[in-house]
């Protein structure tokens, strides 16, 4: 299903090729400009995604608004119920993303699941309209939870001390967390994507004795960025 996606979009742009030429030569008489055929910007490149990504949440969220901007052009649905729905209906995803976050995702979510049990909920820190830097400085790491709401999370761990896998989870509603790793550590990932995603930039080198840090992340119109190298002048947070 790698390629689905090109297959997908070259199908799409023969036949609107062929209707044009078919148009040009008096063949046929479509209109390929109907009401709300800019809504297939947003409805093809998210089923195109359906199969591609192993996380779904956000293809399934944009297929649903792409789907329901089209009925509303189309005279379906009553424009101004779907804004009067449309902030309810994120408030209600993001809280099912949340309460379900850790209910799928194969053998990755497993090793999550773990490490999360094995932990006495340390290490948690909240920003909510502020930034927080928060340094592991030769600290034992063993794993942490990151919230940023209409704030900021700076999270170094370059020179922390990783002497097992661990688990970050990381909540971005609104807000941006910016997570430093050590150059020795495998990065797995699990995300559930709303109007946001995770940019891995961190460049280690590992090998087979190397531990994970296992990146748990959910954004909500927010994002998370991963990277190494040069340890920063970030000042050292309270824990």
């Amino acid at each position: 299903m790698k390629n689905f996606g090109n297959v997908l979009w070259g199908i799409v742009l023969i036949v609107i090729g062929l209707i044009f030429g078919g148009n040009a030569l008096g063949i046929t008489n479509i209109d390929i400009f109907f009401d709300g055929w800019w809504t297939l910007a947003i409805i093809v490149p998210c089923f195109t995604r359906l199969f591609k990504d192993k996380e779904k949440t956000a293809s399934i969220i944009g297929l649903i608004i792409g789907i329901t901007l089209l009925l509303g052009c189309q005279d379906i649905i009553d424009f101004e119920l779907i804004w009067k729905l449309a902030f309810p209906t994120i408030l209600v995803v993001l809280g099912l993303s949340m309460i379900f976050k850790d209910a799928f995702g194969g053998k990755i979510n497993d090793e999550i699941k773990k490490l999360n049990q094995k932990r006495n909920g340390e290490n948690s820190y909240c920003s909510t309209f502020a930034d927080q830097n928060i340094n592991f400085n030769e600290e034992k790491f063993t794993g942490a939870d990151l919230t940023a709401i209409f704030g900021g999370v700076k999270c170094d761990l370059r020179n922390a001390i990783v002497e097992s896998d661990a688990v970050i989870n990381v909540s971005a509603i609104f807000g941006g967390i910016e997570i430093y790793v050590p150059s020795n550590v495998k990065i797995k990932i699990k995300s559930i994507p709303i109007f946001g995603g995770v940019d891995n930039k961190a460049s280690t080198k590992t090998d087979e004795n190397s531990h994970t840090i296992y990146i748990n992340s959910t954004t909500v119109f927010g994002g998370v960025e991963i990277k190494s190298g040069e340890r920063g002048n970030f000042n050292e947070a309270s824990k």
